[in-house]
Parts: C-alpha cells; structure tokens; sequence
C-alpha cells in the first residue's frame, strides 16, 4: 500500500514538473519569436513590388523568389529564424490546416496568445488570404498584431511589416504553432 502510493506520488510530481516544464517552453519560444518578429518592424519593400533584399529573404524561407505575395513568407521566415519547427508555406491557408485554437463564432475556442497565427478570411477569394503573427490579445474588441505584405490601413497587399491595432472580428482563425 505505501509503495503504490510512493509511486502515485512520484506520477503526480513528474506530471506536475512536465506541465510547468511545458508552460516554460512555450513562455521562452514565444518570446524567441517575438523577438524576432518585432526586430522586423519597419522592413520596407524597395520598389512597392513584393521586392528588396529583406522581402526576398522571406520569400526564399518558402522557396520563392521576388514578386510574389509574401505575409505567410514572413510567418514562415520568423519560425524558422527562432528555430521552431512549423509548416513552410507561403499560401496563408497552409497555416491553418492543423493546431486551430481560435476559429470566429466557436463556441470551444483557447483564447489567442502572443506569437500564434491569425488568419483573415477574404470572401471574394474564398478563403483565408492574409496572415501575420498576434502580438496582444487585449481585453474588449481589439487585439495587437504584426504582420508582413500589409500597410497603414491593414491591406494584404502592402508595402512592408507593420504593428497594427486589428479589431478582433477581423480575425478569422488562430493557430498556436508552439
């Protein structure tokens, strides 16, 4: 009887030890990533053409060259910079095939922390066409994010990586990749 519960113990303590151990990495991946992104705030694209040696740089993280659309580039490139293992894509949906947290009007869903994905949904395309990294899920309507190929007004066609102010019901999905 002692020794089960010498051994319940010990279950319960690695448990305990992992969860927080889990917490922690996640806590410290984050802010590699954060990091990351932030330091990127205010690349600008050299000719307003999904061009320069920053912009291309992004571009190449997914195997692509200058000229295309490039905020899921930029998603990929910070991962890879702050050596987390994700999907390589630079087609925004890509990002959102697996470890879906947040999805609009679900009822079950976690709420968002910094260095997850947010995807925006564009009717006219069908689908999820702008992507970029939450910076602060703030209480009430808004959230913070950064995000690559955007502008002053939030296109998906911009000219470089912006911090942007993005009401919440803009978002269409979110997922955590840490």
């Amino acid at each position: 009887m002692a020794k089960n519960k010498i051994i319940l113990c010990c279950i319960f303590l690695v448990s305990i030890s992992f969860g927080v151990f889990s917490q922690n990495t996640r806590n410290e991946l984050a802010e590699r990533v954060y990091k990351t992104y932030t330091n990127e705030i205010g690349v600008r694209e050299l000719t307003g053409n999904n061009d320069g040696e920053r912009v291309e740089e992004y571009l190449a993280s997914c195997g692509l060259t200058r000229g295309n659309a490039w905020c899921a580039a930029f998603v990929t490139w910070c991962f890879k910079k702050s050596g987390v293992k994700t999907v390589v894509s630079a087609w925004s949906p890509s990002w959102f095939a697996k470890n879906v947290i947040y999805t609009k009007g679900a009822r079950d869903n976690l709420t968002p922390e910094r260095a997850d994905v947010f995807g925006i949904y564009f009717a006219n395309l069908g689908r999820i066409a702008h992507v970029g990294f939450i910076d602060e899920w703030k209480s009430g309507s808004y959230c913070m994010t950064v995000e690559g190929n955007t502008n002053d007004v939030g296109s998906r066609e911009g000219d470089g990586v912006y911090r942007k102010r993005r009401l919440k019901s803009q978002i269409y999905k979110v997922s955590s990749w840490l």
